[in-house]
């Protein structure tokens, strides 16, 4: 007979065990939690299908969650069941991205302004009027400028490997600069080298201690996106789109001097797309937030999932939880 069910039988025939004892221990397990049910949706923003992750309660506290290049919500599969125990958790992915609609680049403004309004238009078609938001790469721009849009809604913030200081952008970022400051086809072909397959995996393994951590269903995933035919030119359009995020760095910080969001801050520190650098100064205007450094790469969530996952619940718990 199973332990548990002895307990059982010894306490219906009026026998307690005795206290401390193996037995008695077993009676005060606790079931595991129930497996959480993530759905997958897509809403018509302006006439593009966007995709989105999204589970946990619908009354409960919103975690907006928002990826980076050249992913999707993709990068929030295993972290989204460890939230939507309590938490209403909302994953995107942007048009070009994921699974969500890729218009022609020629008919549609790929940019991180228009990002940003249907990401809103994306919420609020939700009714969704107050959010935490995870930003990582290209989620920072899209989030801060959301937040300069909206600043009543913003809870909270979790960044992580997301820029808004100039520190942050380091060597990689030159060829992009280059085209920035140029425009011309020749600087445009040669950020080509950026969306292949070896550059994909490296954003996954650079940085990263131990690889067997890392699953090859990432870089595999991502790839058969960007080799979508017209995709290059979507992913073109937003490396040279991402220069006016930079004048915007002042905005951001202000919102974040005179809003105070309660921050964490979660950063890969071998990143080599967005360094360390690029995190400490968070803390010129958020002497609050909570730092935390960890040793991995660009995409942390991958291989540090168990360290991150504890930090990042602990942190909502405290700060929005019971707003």
């Amino acid at each position: 007979m199973k332990r548990p069910i002895l307990v059982l039988a010894l306490l219906l025939a009026g026998v307690m065990p005795f206290a401390g004892t193996a037995a008695a221990a077993d009676v005060v397990e606790e079931a595991p939690p129930a497996p959480v049910t993530v759905h997958y949706h897509t809403a018509d923003i302006d006439g593009v299908d966007m995709f989105y992750r999204e589970a946990g309660p619908k009354d409960g506290p919103v975690v907006l969650l928002l990826h980076g290049f050249p992913t999707s919500s993709h990068m929030f599969r295993n972290l989204i069941p460890l939230l939507a125990y309590r938490y209403h958790v909302i994953a995107p992915d942007y048009p070009g991205f994921g699974y969500s609609d890729a218009p022609d680049h020629k008919a549609f403004q790929y940019s991180f302004g228009h990002y940003t309004d249907m990401v809103d238009a994306l919420v609020t078609k939700l009714g969704v009027s107050r959010y935490a938001m995870y930003v990582m790469d290209y989620g920072a721009p899209v989030g801060f400028r959301l937040a300069l849009k909206h600043p009543d809604r913003v809870t909270a913030m979790i960044v992580q490997n997301g820029n808004a200081y100039d520190e942050g952008l380091r060597e990689f970022w030159d060829p992009i600069k280059t085209y920035w400051k140029s425009g011309s086809d020749e600087d445009r072909k040669a950020l080509l080298k950026l969306f292949t397959l070896d550059i994909t995996k490296f954003q996954y393994t650079d940085g990263v201690k131990d690889l067997t951590r890392i699953s090859p269903d990432n870089w595999t995933q991502d790839q058969a996106l960007l080799d979508r035919p017209g995709n290059n030119d979507i992913q073109l359009d937003l490396f040279y789109d991402y220069r006016t995020n930079v004048p915007l760095y002042p905005q951001f910080q202000a919102f974040f001097r005179e809003r105070k969001p309660p921050t964490l801050i979660v950063w890969g520190k071998n990143d080599k797309i967005f360094p360390e650098e690029g995190a400490h100064p968070y803390l010129k205007d958020l002497p609050e937030a909570e730092l935390h450094i960890l040793d991995t790469g660009h995409f942390a969530l991958e291989d540090k999932l168990d360290e991150m996952a504890p930090l990042i619940q602990d942190f909502l718990d405290r700060s929005i939880a019971t707003k």
